[in-house]
């Protein structure tokens, strides 16, 4: 071909934009290029709206897909909650939450979703480990003496909770009726308050996350008798379980999961399961995790449906036996 009807690079980019565009258009009107929204029913800087952020971008460098966390809190999570059950079952919206979301169902007389029925689960992403502390006030420096204390001075000791119904609050109520003992709830609109007073001296003892303990222990500022999870925490393991000292039957972890309003195709949970396995097999994800005291977790969606399957009917027994109103 003679130098003269050779196309410049110019033309031939043109040309190469030209048989692209409807190429192009199709993929920008594809699913891929949808809007995938996680739906987070608890303010920023909670633990479901970091893992909420996380998995999101996380997502969007997998998918090459755009991800956006959107918060809606109110009402101990039920609204973001119902938002996100009502929503278009095409795997664009996803709920991501913690296990409040099965704790409501016996909290209050309605809530506007049914924890089994609503949704459709995808993953249990994380563990969060909450420790028993007290103030060094208290004079008490392990779980037996606290027990002591408390029977004989039944009603006398007060602890903290971020609030009425939060898994801090049942964590201590099921201790409460385990131990047979008796403790005055003072209920706090969040935990930087409640935090903030039970190092202050202000209020006794609460179950808060272990992360958030730790260099509250190390100051002086609270003790650490024990922690409610089945195995010690990696960040403290010289701390014992409860059932160690003898609360048979003990475990509150937090948990946080990953769901789908009901109705979403099968396809579609087991692609988000693996990508989520993937995730939290990212060394630099789990780092990112135990730095905020959590442990990445995964499995198949029937781990998250068994989780939610039993504690719905171990909650309930709570918030029955202790008399607890979400009022």
């Amino acid at each position: 071909m003679p130098a003269s009807c050779t196309p410049s690079r110019r033309t031939v980019l043109a040309m190469l934009a030209a048989g692209l565009a409807p190429l192009k258009q199709a993929v920008a009107q594809g699913p891929s290029q949808q809007t995938i929204r996680l739906n987070v029913p608890f303010s920023a800087g909670t633990g479901p709206d970091l893992l909420a952020r996380i998995l999101s971008e996380e997502l969007r460098q997998r998918w090459n897909q755009p991800v956006i966390v959107e918060n809606k809190p109110g009402a101990s999570g039920n609204i973001g909650t119902q938002a996100a059950a009502r929503a278009n079952p095409d795997g664009l919206t996803l709920l991501v939450t913690v296990n409040t979301f099965v704790m409501n169902a016996s909290l209050f007389q309605s809530i506007p979703y049914d924890p089994e029925k609503s949704f459709e689960p995808i993953a249990e992403i994380a563990t969060g480990v909450l420790a028993l502390v007290v103030h060094p006030s208290l004079n008490v420096t392990t779980f037996p003496e606290l027990i002591a204390l408390a029977r004989s001075k039944p009603g006398e000791i007060n602890y903290a909770s971020p609030g009425r119904g939060t898994p801090q609050h049942l964590a201590m109520e099921l201790l409460k009726l385990t131990a047979q003992i008796e403790m005055q709830h003072i209920p706090y609109p969040g935990s930087a308050g409640a935090i903030k007073d039970l190092a202050g001296g202000h209020v006794s003892a609460m179950f808060i996350p272990v992360h958030t303990a730790l260099p509250l222990a190390e100051a002086g500022q609270i003790r650490i008798l024990a922690v409610g999870s089945q195995n010690r925490a990696q960040r403290a393991p010289q701390v014992p379980t409860l059932a160690e000292l003898g609360v048979t039957g003990f475990d509150v972890d937090l948990w946080y999961g990953v769901l789908a309003p009901a109705g979403t195709p099968k396809a579609t949970i087991d692609r988000y399961n693996a990508v989520f396995n993937e995730i939290l097999a990212e060394p630099g994800v789990r780092d990112i995790l135990d730095k905020q005291g959590l442990l990445a977790e995964g499995g198949p969606p029937e781990r998250l449906a068994g989780l939610i399957a039993r504690d719905l009917p171990r909650w309930a027994k709570v918030v029955k036996d202790a008399k607890i109103t979400s009022e």
